[in-house]
């Protein structure tokens, strides 16, 4: 079996998607809304992306490495491409956070008072329903993201690939591998989630989620915002 092969106990039809969320943010730190605007890591969240570099780096080898376009995300999986060796990173805006339309660029605190209607959409439970200003519903940001999945699993069939996303989208994969057990808690920059992906059926087994043990050495930063069920 090789390096890149995804399969324990030899059921080599599973993709390994190894799913990490990009290093921390000054607007992390700050709570403000970032959405599809273009934030880059500050030093605290190169740190973060070195770290999970290493620790990935002494894992078995990806096949692959796929990333928003955003410069969070992207400058993390470039990183971690250094440390794994491996030669390039693929960008794909289907890995970007979601749209959050009016709120992008506000601190969260503000959100409710200077754009009312879209808070009220931001925290609303129906899937369906979009935000103002160009943002997007919680269905289109699954639609995007998990037929993003299913096309990187199609051609890494039996493989480990690296997937580097935002809290938001990264939430959204997790629905779609687990709908049955609800997802609790937080997202933290860079953290690690494991996800078994059939390539004949599309089953999925949650094999890890949110581990940050690399972090133990570097902080991490408990209200930053991001990460949650309100994660932009």
């Amino acid at each position: 079996m090789s390096s890149a092969s995804a399969a324990e106990g030899g059921a080599g039809e599973f993709t390994e998607v190894v799913v990490v969320r990009h290093g921390e943010t000054a607007w992390n730190a700050s709570r403000i809304i970032q959405g599809h605007l273009d934030v880059e890591l500050n030093e605290v969240g190169r740190q973060q992306a070195v770290a999970v570099a290493r620790r990935l780096s002494n894992e078995a080898k990806p096949a692959a490495i796929y990333s928003s376009d955003l410069k969070r995300a992207a400058e993390t999986a470039e990183i971690i491409a250094k440390a794994c060796n491996l030669p390039n990173v693929v960008f794909d805006p289907a890995l970007r956070e979601r749209h959050i339309g009016d709120l992008q660029g506000l601190k969260y605190e503000d959100a409710a008072t200077q754009r009312p209607e879209a808070y009220k959409a931001f925290l609303s439970h129906k899937r369906n329903r979009q935000i103002p200003g160009g943002g997007e519903s919680l269905d289109q940001l699954s639609e995007r993201c998990v037929s993003c999945l299913s096309n990187i699993v199609e051609k890494h069939q039996g493989e480990r690939v690296i997937l580097v996303s935002h809290g938001g989208t990264i939430r959204e994969l997790y629905r779609h591998a687990s709908p049955m057990k609800p997802l609790h808690g937080k997202i933290h920059n860079t953290s690690v989630s494991v996800i078994l992906v059939s390539g004949a059926s599309g089953r999925c087994i949650v094999k890890a989620w949110g581990d940050i043990s690399h972090l133990k050495d570097t902080s991490v930063l408990e209200n930053a915002f991001g990460g949650d069920k309100h994660s932009a």
